[in-house]
């Protein structure tokens, strides 16, 4: 089996890990400070590898929009029904995501990043299938092209990242503007964070 296609197997067996281990502390708030305001109020998010749906899908929820998520663990989303009823919570690879729904919101923090590169270039058109006219799609990614193996419960963890130019330009290619861009952002763990618009004008490459 190729360490990408581990993934989904490897969050379901250690779903109570993941659970006790996730960072609570919102250290993600600017960015999603920053995603909520430019969605439209009261619109509806999809988060995409939503996890137990903490602290994320919580926030969003608190912010008063209306989130589904998906992930590939049914361990992880039974918990998202049981502390978040009123979000949606749906049980699905991203990889071969197909709602038949449009979104104002899409934001796959944390998640996007463990498919390989070919499954990353092929989620932008699905990106784009569901979002709405001016819908802000927020992801993290590595800071450069490559793959990186990591280890977690004391087992394989597959990440992999184009080029930012490369990321931009499947963004441009699929309807996307971008509005901001952020590699190794240090007030954040040093994550690379993108936010873009469906349709909109062309915004900031690098946030303040």
């Amino acid at each position: 089996m190729n360490p990408d296609d581990a993934i989904v197997d490897l969050y379901q067996r250690h779903a109570d890990e993941f659970d006790r281990h996730r960072n609570r502390s919102l250290m993600e708030k600017a960015w999603l400070d920053r995603f909520v305001a430019l969605v439209r109020r009261g619109g509806r998010v999809l988060d995409v590898g939503c996890g137990m749906g903490e602290p994320i899908g919580r926030y969003l929820l608190e912010a008063g929009l209306e989130v589904t998520g998906i992930d590939s663990s049914p361990a992880l989303i039974d918990l998202c029904r049981t502390r978040l009823p009123a979000g949606e919570w749906i049980v699905g690879d991203m990889r071969a995501l197909d709602l038949g729904r449009r979104f104002d919101g899409i934001v796959a923090w944390d998640s996007f990043f463990h498919l390989n590169r070919d499954a990353q270039r092929r989620m932008f058109p699905r990106f784009a299938a569901h979002a709405a006219p001016g819908a802000v799609l927020m992801f993290t990614s590595g800071p450069r092209d490559g793959e990186a193996i990591g280890t977690w419960c004391g087992e394989p963890l597959y990440h992999a990242s184009l080029s930012p130019e490369e990321y931009q330009r499947r963004l441009r290619s699929s309807g996307f503007s971008l509005r901001f861009f952020l590699p190794n952002d240090p007030d954040c763990g040093e994550h690379t964070v993108w936010v873009a618009t469906c349709g909109a004008e062309r915004g900031r490459d690098v946030a303040p």
